[in-house]
């Protein structure tokens, strides 16, 4: 760069570039741009002349002139030019060196190209930085952020070669001759950008130094390396978001779900060992914005990513709306709440975890445009990163020996790059088809991946050179018309796979061309999500019907056969040691005792099932010669599951119950139906002379949740005002009468009916809203549908259905079909389904965008059986199936078809007709009452009865009294194991 001449000169509406060969000011004579030299390196920091280094220092001297203006801004600023301009030619001509640097720098008035570059091809970075800090700040903007992050970069390559000792030397970076066993071996140049600057920088050394070679690894790769086989299939009972592998237990698989859930899932077994449904932890300190779309709807806070912490102790959760918990996990322990962080306005799109300064961080992105840093210990928020235009979409932590950094990429396809000092973004790259796209490294660190999604719908996937930002390979293969943003995963350094077009699409991560494709047998979503555990040996693929298949190669395998082996021994040690203590202890969290029985009895069906898993996968093609090395299932073990009993419960201390407490001045009357809240925080009862009651738990130290349990009894709730809830009887014959009832989603409000009009009461004050649908026919059934709680269905006792609209007050459609009154409805959450039962033991299925009648078919009675009593019905969680419940049996149909799958009749200790059964809130346990007193808790994916419940374990009065069989069931909504129910003589337990 040549010195400024004396002459004053133009300038044009800039600062400074430091590009310019001549830097130009301001003159009030002359007007016109002097011409510059050709731009050198700092134009790659100064797209289309935009980039301007504006210290405070040189804004004194030479202010930005606005466009068609001249001159200096002040009339000192011309003389302190000179004064400076006459320093600098001073120190220039007496040979001082230094003190023209120092003067430039500290000054900031001139800078100096030539200088600059001499520092920087000598490899003196402290001086470069030093220099260029006099005229610009890191966080100036990010053309100085990109040449501030080069220069560190540059200081920490050479870092890492001046630990290379002359006796190292040789080995380091000296040729590596092929070993007689590599044969025909090719040499290839290691290719990460990082090694060739360390290149660049050993050239610079003065001594005869051959360049570095390496040799390809002998390692072959097959299509047998691929996990393609399909090994187990998991019923996940909702839309899987997000998977990931345990980083150490290959074969644990934790699942988030649409409807905020997250399971723990041992493959091999298939056992679901731990499952927690969404839910505030501490309503309190969220923020106001988050507790409105809490209190109207729950249902809508779902998963967009759940991931392992490296060391496989921690689980981050990332919700939809501004949340993310992190849980606590032990080997063999459960899931403890650990922190829940309001963390962004919106949605929580990403998280990941990172180990700035040696510090475990939970790492988050969101709609509102940022990127934080939270201290996983405390909670505690460390940093705040801003830049990004639009949400943000995906984050990649990652780190190059002592430096870590972050990518992450927004939805208008920006990617930028972070490291842990509020100096703001690093560069700034464009992703191919500039929308939704998700960045990974692979395994050894060593290639940057992307993969994404243009708003057209054309999917990318690419390999970057991360120094340059630059795409260095574009892989073929994957479909150009998308609905959604495909997913991908990396494995073994070496396999790229993407979920597109229903299948799972392969690559060799050195080849564009697509390497194989499957289909998994078929079921697979069109973008499905996908997920290798670390060995690369297992890949977990979403289905379309809201399951999980689990692909394996031969390791594999092997993997899950070893699992099933290895749990058949301690399920098997823990049956008679768990079934024994339900005896002595009966310390059960639940309300009448099913979690200790089904808590056994499950184990034992699971030993049973991996027993017979066993048996199959003798014959699945794992090579035989590799089986001598396999734990056998010993005889006394076998012995132990033959000998495997149904758990009965019969005495109180075997369970914990309590009797919710009631009005002594109240005349008992049999409980006609029962709910829990939807918060889980209290239970309503609807009796048989119309009146409700309504229970609720405090918030206490014995009962820090607030939530229905059977270690405290709750309060029976009035308003002050002393109202009750009582329905319309007019002109009601109460013996005939069929009571119903049905509970909004915020539990504001209960729509109820006994016989009369249905009444709408406010759940706070207790008053009536509104009443409607006056008799005949009178209402025998009430539910809300789901996504829009102003839309009733209501049966009818004359068999027809009635779709009501309460803000309009008007009968939108009337549904026939059914011969008898309507017995039961039941909405499906995720499709456009009702589903109707009658007296007519018949089942309709309904369209609710036109009310059509899709379908509908009769459940077969058994032989002998009049076709009379109540039909009811009720959603499994993974809407594909329901439970169908008449006093004859219990039923498990395929909701669409209407195709029965498992039927169960009672028998045996459990031969007196159903009353009731219900879904845990999970789906995975039905429980069921008896006339004669009996609860049986069956497994619900084959009505498998798991255990027995006397009345003798809940009632003083017996088995066979008149007054003290369950009613009515109602299942907890959030606890698996607990359950509430209502008495023929008014008692709630």
């Amino acid at each position: 760069m040549g010195h400024i001449p004396i002459k004053p000169i133009v300038v044009p509406p800039t600062v400074v570039d430091v590009g310019n060969q001549e830097w130009t000011v301001v003159d009030r004579k002359k007007k016109g741009n002097a011409k510059s030299k050709s731009p050198t390196i700092s134009d790659k920091l100064s797209s289309k002349n935009v980039g301007r280094y504006k210290s405070r220092r040189m804004q004194r001297v030479v202010h930005v002139a606005r466009p068609g203006k001249t001159g200096f801004a002040r009339s000192t600023d011309y003389v302190l030019y000179i004064a400076m301009r006459h320093a600098h030619l001073t120190a220039h001509s007496r040979h001082l060196p230094k003190r023209v640097s120092q003067l430039e720098q500290e000054s900031g008035f001139y800078f100096n190209m030539k200088y600059f570059e001499d520092k920087a091809m000598a490899g003196e970075w402290d001086e470069v930085e030093h220099y260029l800090s006099g005229f610009t700040k890191v966080d100036d903007n990010r053309y100085s952020m990109k040449i501030f992050f080069e220069i560190r970069k540059q200081k920490y390559l050479e870092a890492l070669d001046s630990v290379v000792t002359p006796a190292q030397a040789p080995v380091a970076v000296g040729p590596i001759p092929v070993s007689a066993n590599q044969g025909s071996a090719a040499l290839v140049d290691y290719q990460t950008a990082d090694s060739e600057q360390l290149m660049k920088r050993v050239r610079s050394i003065p001594q005869s130094i051959e360049e570095v070679t390496y040799p390809v690894s002998t390692q072959r790769w097959s299509l047998e390396d691929l996990p393609k086989a399909v090994a187990r299939t998991l019923n996940q009972g909702y839309a899987v978001t997000s998977m990931d592998f345990h980083p150490s237990q290959q074969t644990l698989l934790l699942v988030g779900t649409g409807n905020g859930e997250i399971t723990l899932w041992e493959v091999g077994s298939r056992e679901r060992l731990a499952s927690r449904p969404f839910k505030i932890w501490d309503m309190g300190t969220c923020s106001s914005t988050l507790q409105a779309p809490y209190e109207s709807s729950v249902s809508s806070f779902a998963i967009n990513r759940v991931m392992w912490s490296p060391d496989g102790s921690l689980i981050g959760v990332a919700f939809s709306k501004q949340l993310v918990h992190v849980y606590g996990y032990q080997v063999l322990a459960d899931l403890r709440q650990h922190l829940e962080i309001d963390a962004h306005v919106g949605g929580v799109n990403d998280l990941a975890f990172s180990h700035p300064n040696k510090q475990l961080c939970i790492v988050t992105c969101g709609d509102d445009k940022t990127i934080k840093v939270w201290d996983v210990v405390t909670g505690r928020k460390l940093y705040t990163f801003e830049g990004h235009e639009a949400a943000v979409y995906s984050v990649c932590p990652h780190h190059k020996e002592s430096i870590q950094f972050i990518f992450s990429t927004a939805i208008d396809g920006k990617i930028k790059a972070w490291l842990y000092d509020h100096m703001g973004s690093r560069v700034d790259y464009d992703a191919p088809g500039k929308w939704c796209t998700t960045m990974m490294y692979s395994a050894d660190g060593t290639r940057l991946f992307s993969c994404g999604t243009s708003k057209e719908g054309e999917s990318f996937l690419v390999e970057w050179n991360e120094s340059e930002g630059v795409i260095k390979r574009t892989y073929n293969g994957l479909r150009k018309k998308s609905t959604g943003v495909v997913q991908f995963d990396a494995t073994q350094n070496h396999f790229l796979a993407v979920g597109d077009d229903h299948q799972i699409k392969f690559w060799d991560m050195d080849n564009t061309n697509i390497l194989t494709a499957v289909d998994a047998e078929g079921g697979l979503p069109t973008l499905p999500r996908l997920r290798f555990n670390k060995e690369g040996s297992l890949l977990a693929v979403n289905t379309a019907e809201n399951g999980i298949k689990i692909l394996a190669n031969a390791d594999g395998q092997r993997l899950l056969l070893r699992t099933i082996e290895n749990h058949t021994f301690d399920a098997s040690s823990r049956v008679h040691v768990d079934a024994a203590a339900i005896k002595v202890s009966g310390g059960v969290p639940m309300v009448a005792a099913s979690a200790a029985a089904s808590s056994a009895a499950d184990r034992t069906e699971h030993v049973e099932r991996l027993s017979q898993t066993i048996a199959v996968s003798g014959m699945s093609g794992v090579d035989p010669a590799q089986s001598s090395d396999k734990p056998r299932v010993s005889d006394d073990a076998s012995e132990k599951i033959k000998s495997w009993k149904l758990t009965e419960i019969t005495d109180p201390a075997q369970c914990r119950c309590i009797t919710l407490p009631e009005a002594a001045s109240e005349p008992p009357c049999k409980v006609s139906r029962l709910l829990y809240t939807n918060a889980g925080v209290g239970l309503l009862a609807l009796g048989s002379n119309a009146v409700h009651k309504l229970w609720k738990w405090g918030r206490n130290e014995m009962n820090p949740s607030g939530k229905a349990t059977a270690s405290i009894p709750p309060q029976r709730w009035q308003p002050s005002s002393g109202l009750l809830m009582t329905n319309d009887i007019t002109d009601t014959n109460m013996e005939e009468a069929v009571p119903c009832i049905a509970l909004s989603k915020n539990d504001s409000y209960v729509m109820s009916a006994s016989g009369g009009k249905v009444s709408l009461f406010n759940m706070m004050t207790f008053k009536v809203m509104t009443t409607f649908m006056a008799p005949p026919p009178a209402p025998t059934f009430l539910a809300f549908h789901p996504q829009d709680n102003n839309i009733i269905a209501i049966g009818m006792e004359d068999s027809s259905i009635h779709i009501y609209n309460v803000r309009v007050d008007e009968v939108k459609t009337k549904l026939q079909g059914h011969l008898k009154r309507i017995t039961g409805l039941a909405f499906s959450n995720t499709r456009t389904v009702l589903v109707s039962s009658g007296g007519d033991a018949q089942l309709c299925v309904w369209n609710t965008d036109t009310w059509d009648k899709r379908k509908s078919k009769f459940i077969q009675m058994p032989a002998g059986k009049p076709v009379s009593g109540d039909t009811r019905v009720q959603f499994h969680s993974d809407q594909l199936h329901m439970l169908v419940v008449h006093e004859t049996q219990l039923a498990i149909y395929d909701a669409y078809k209407l195709e029965r799958q498992w039927q169960w009749l009672p028998q045996g200790a459990l031969s007196a007709p159903i009353s009731f059964a219900t879904y845990s809130y999970n789906s995975v346990l039905v429980t069921a009452s008896f006339y004669d007193g009996n609860i049986g808790v069956f497994d619900a994916e084959t009505l498998r009865l798991r255990c027995r419940i006397a009345p003798t374990a809940y009632s003083t009065q017996g088995i066979g009294s008149s007054s003290a069989y369950p009613l009515v069931i109602a299942a907890h909504p959030s606890e698996p194991n607990q359950f509430a129910i209502g008495l023929a003589d008014g008692v709630v337990k």
